[in-house]
């Protein structure tokens, strides 16, 4: 996590704020470079002039491959969202990342017996009742590397999926700790994982009044009026304020400059068939966050790999709800939909015209008092449900 020094030169937070304000990815690495400049180098600023750093070199990356894209050079990195959630795999070399995508979809990814065989993501599609969940293979993080061009280029397609998996290899000689310190790496770059860390967004928006706070956090050991004086030494005085889980002061400070996401997680504790794997696993089970789900799992063998699609169906808190035309059969094809979705909702999702014109809907299943239930716009729907929407 970055932390903010609470000496910093009045100079040192105009150029910060100078960065937060920039929009561009030019206008950013200007910013960040005046900043370092203005730094001076000490023990209290070597973790914020490190995420500097390495923010300028993933802003530089992105400038750069926005102008291979143009001149039509250089892979493809982005795995662009299909079937009902993506899910990164993510971790270090050797840890079967490759051979889970190969089990479990149509995929060919290359498998190979030494580090470094993906140097592509490659994406497959995982059929789960009448669904599919897209698993992206990446290439391996190199948690001792941290500044590796690549690393910065998984983080993104995680920061761009709808779930991360965390594959972990069980014949290393300890999982546990490699465990700690993928997830450290994570949220070093803004990768949350579990919803019990605080985790803050600060929207600018000058229609605002002041300093809006919004979301279910709660505050540690400050006030509103102390988030109101620390956004005002960086220049931000119109801004909702997001947060949830518990929330410091320091959690605020570090959104100014980076952008948290959480991303539902699974733990995958792979090669699960080698000799004392099973102990192994017991041992990294004390290590895993109490909201993140954990399978034990063989790509050799397939063992605990038939549970992955109710556990990527949990994580992404959605449902399926099927559709269908009077005096006919549902479709089979369902919508996918967040949970608590409404009749509303599913209208919109189907057509505009269908929430414009809507009259009234019928309900099979979950959510339905009875078979045929006649309901409004504001009915919540359920997983299995069957819609018929009616129109003027």
């Amino acid at each position: 996590m970055l932390i903010v020094p609470a000496n910093l030169s009045p100079e040192a937070k105009a150029k910060l704020a100078k960065y937060s304000e920039a929009k561009t990815p030019e206008e950013k690495i200007k910013a960040l470079e005046e900043f370092l400049s203005a730094v001076p180098k000490h023990k209290g600023t070597e973790n914020i002039r490190l995420w500097a750093k390495r923010r300028l070199a993933e802003l530089r990356e992105e400038v750069e491959a926005r102008r291979a894209r143009r001149g039509g050079g250089g892979p493809r990195i982005f795995i662009e969202r299909a079937g009902a959630g993506q899910v990164v795999l993510l971790g270090p070399p050797n840890s079967g990342k490759s051979s889970i995508l190969a089990r479990l979809t149509n995929a060919n990814p290359e498998i190979a017996p030494y580090p470094f065989s993906t140097q592509l993501p490659t994406p497959g599609m995982l059929d789960y009742k009448d669904i599919q969940f897209q698993l992206v293979d990446t290439p391996p993080l190199l948690l001792d590397q941290p500044s590796s061009p690549i690393n910065n280029k998984v983080i993104g397609l995680a920061r761009n999926a709808n779930a991360v998996a965390l594959v972990i290899g069980l014949d290393e000689e300890d999982p546990a700790n490699t465990l700690r310190k993928l997830i450290d790496f994570l949220a070093e770059r803004g990768v949350v994982i579990t919803k019990s860390k605080g985790l803050v967004r600060i929207k600018r928006d000058r229609s605002v009044n002041g300093i809006k706070i919004v979301g279910h956090g709660r505050m540690v050991n400050f006030t509103e009026d102390d988030l109101r004086r620390l956004l005002s030494q960086y220049r931000i005085y119109n801004a909702i304020v997001e947060m949830e889980g518990d929330v410091t002061l320091d959690d605020v400070e570090d959104a100014i400059f980076t952008t948290r996401v959480y991303k539902p997680a699974i733990i995958l504790l792979n090669k699960a068939d080698l000799p004392g794997s099973k102990a192994k696993a017991k041992r990294v089970m004390k290590h895993v966050p109490p909201d993140v789900p954990v399978l034990v799992v063989s790509a050799a063998t397939g063992e605990g790999l038939d549970r992955l699609g109710d556990i990527i169906f949990d994580i992404l808190e959605i449902i399926r709800v099927y559709t269908k035309q009077p005096n006919k059969e549902p479709d089979p094809d369902p919508l996918v939909l967040e949970k608590g979705a409404t009749v509303l909702d599913a209208a919109r999702r189907i057509h505009k015209d269908l929430a414009r014109r809507f009259r009234y809907a019928k309900i099979w299943g979950p959510s339905a008092k009875y078979p045929g239930q006649r309901v409004g716009t504001d009915h919540v729907l359920m997983d299995g449900d069957i819609i018929e929407i009616h129109v003027s």
